[in-house]
């Protein structure tokens, strides 16, 4: 049997799934998760090496009308994992009502050419029969190549769903080593679930307004140090997140370790700041920070703009 191998990108509303969706079947976590929409801002690759195939999946921000810079920024991001993928999947809530964000899934779904899928997801939620009116109702909005009810949480209709999707790839060597699971570096993974565990610690209008940025990443032989600030717009939502006599900052750092450590298998050294910029998702330049792709490119630099560029 001749190897397959080819990009699936996982698109969908906010909170339908998408990261619990490809931490599942990486069977590991590549995405951070939380019940706070928009948690995912750039586009995430994982790798998943099968003996006939790796399936490289996209993991993108949630499709949202964009009213900031940040917005915009993640859009685009979704945008760009179009770009060169094999296979598109929109992940849907299916306990949630059809409505206009779903309307407007289906028109954005039609700038690609390949074939999409449909993923009914949560289904361990409702009853069978319930799926049947959502289904002809999507039918209505989108010629779908195929639709599957799965859980994302259980892992219901999961293999069948990657066997569908192998069948469809292209046969192509691999486009990473086998030991690779994800494209992103271990920098961006630790600002990333710094910020998970700052999102599962507040709530209301706090966690959109979070942003962390990794100012020391020091690999030692055994053991990693990071220093890292977590940057909010009011001076209330740094109280917040500090707690009183500053127990929630040390429950942060002390989670965000944890899952650090677990993710990077290595012992990690953490120290958190909480800092505060007015209106920083609406600051080009601290926006472009925050797209690791960027980051990439500027290992080497400091990872917070100059003063001048923070005037913006």
């Amino acid at each position: 049997m001749a190897f397959k191998s080819g990009f699936v990108a996982i698109v969908g509303r906010p909170n339908a799934g998408k990261s619990t969706l490809v931490n599942m079947l990486a069977g590991r976590k590549v995405a951070i998760v939380s019940p706070r929409p928009q948690t995912t801002r750039n586009r995430i690759q994982a790798i998943l090496n099968r003996e006939e195939a790796q399936i490289i999946l996209i993991d993108t921000p949630g499709l949202h009308k964009a009213d900031n810079i940040l917005s915009r920024q993640m859009m685009g991001e979704t945008e760009q994992a179009l770009e060169g993928v094999d296979i598109v999947a929109l992940i849907v809530d299916v306990t949630a009502a059809f409505g206009g964000g779903d309307r407007y899934s289906a028109r954005w779904l039609r700038r690609f050419r390949g074939p999409v899928y449909l993923l009914l997801n949560k289904v361990d939620r409702v009853s069978k029969p319930a799926l049947l009116p959502l289904i002809d109702r999507w039918r209505k909005e989108f010629e779908f190549a195929e639709i599957f009810p799965i859980s994302a949480h259980t892992g219901e209709g999961c293999a069948d769903l990657l066997k569908s999707w192998i069948a469809k790839l292209p046969e192509a060597p691999p486009h990473f080593p086998e030991d690779q699971f994800t494209d992103q570096p271990e920098r961006f993974l630790a600002a990333e679930l710094i910020r998970e565990q700052a999102l599962h610690a507040t709530r209301e209008e706090v966690p959109h307004a979070i942003a962390v940025f990794i100012d020391r990443f020091e690999e030692r032989r055994e053991s990693i140090k990071i220093m890292a600030t977590i940057y909010v717009e009011r001076e209330g939502q740094k109280g917040i997140l500090i707690g009183k006599r500053g127990e929630a900052i040390k429950r942060i750092g002390t989670l965000a370790r944890k899952e650090i450590e677990s993710v990077l298998g290595m012992r990690v050294f953490l120290e958190l700041m909480v800092k505060v910029r007015p209106n920083w998702r609406r600051n080009r330049a601290i926006v472009r920070q925050l797209d690791w792709h960027r980051q990439l490119e500027q290992m080497s630099k400091s990872d917070l703009p100059d003063e001048e560029e923070l005037a913006e």
